[in-house]
């Protein structure tokens, strides 16, 4: 998939997300329990590896529950069940390589590859506590511009030496900026929160780059899904760390 088409899926997905602030919980957790379901199923195909749609079935499944309890779970804590859907997802994942009997050589890689995923999904539900925990969107909004900056810069095409340094730079920028326009964040809380954002999407768009997929396909949405949907939980921790 080429960086153009890969960015506009990315900033798609964080409009998505981000309108749940504006538009109630059970759209939030609705956005999130899809998202989750499409990276789900696509990030197997992504990797090459076999059983997709029983490893694409779990991987989906842990982000969707996941959502959904972030969207019921009762008091303040609202990630308190994500742990442990990640581990019963993971424990899940190794069940399937042993006993599929197909890509026995691969099956660490595969386990790897889909406990990752399991991990990505899970981290999900962060946005759905970021509504819970808010209420409001100044801080989400810090996220969302930076990492908008970062995903149009990864739309380059350059070399990853020069498209990850100018997406941090410019994302630590666009932080502050978005602080002062939608919220009452300091500047240095901004500049790290776009600083973190804009690492994770040059992380997997170095992960991308490497793996070579050239073709629009459903593995490759699912990749170009991967850094929004892993910010969740860097943004209700991060948030929950600067405002409690």
């Amino acid at each position: 998939m080429k960086s153009s088409t890969a960015g506009l899926i990315g900033i798609l997905a964080l409009a998505l997300l981000v309108a749940g602030h504006y538009l109630g919980l059970g759209y939030a957790v609705g956005v999130s329990i899809g998202l989750a379901a499409v990276f789900g199923y696509g990030w197997p195909y992504y990797l090459g590896i076999p059983a997709k749609k029983t490893l694409g079935t779990v991987i989906a499944l842990t982000g969707a529950v996941a959502a959904l309890t972030a969207g019921l779970t009762s008091g303040v804590d609202y990630l308190v069940w994500t742990p442990i859907f990640i581990a019963v997802g993971f424990g899940a994942i190794m069940v399937v390589q042993l006993i599929r009997g197909t890509g026995q050589k691969h099956r660490l890689e595969s386990t790897l590859g889909s406990g990752a995923g399991v991990v990505i999904t899970g981290f999900t539900c962060g946005w759905v506590a970021s509504f819970r925990f808010l209420g409001e969107p100044g801080m989400t909004l810090i996220v969302a511009v930076s990492a908008a900056v970062a995903l149009m810069v990864g739309m380059l095409p350059w070399p990853d030496r020069v498209v990850a340094p100018l997406a941090i730079v410019l994302a630590a920028l666009a932080g502050p900026m978005a602080a002062l326009m939608f919220s009452d964040v300091r500047i240095l809380p901004a500049i790290v929160l776009g600083v973190l954002v804009a690492a994770v999407v040059a992380a997997f768009r170095r992960l991308r780059t490497l793996t070579g997929h050239q073709k629009l396909s459903f593995g490759s949405v699912a990749a170009a899904l991967a850094p929004v949907l892993s910010m969740g939980a860097l943004v209700y921790f991060v948030e929950k760390m600067l405002l409690s």
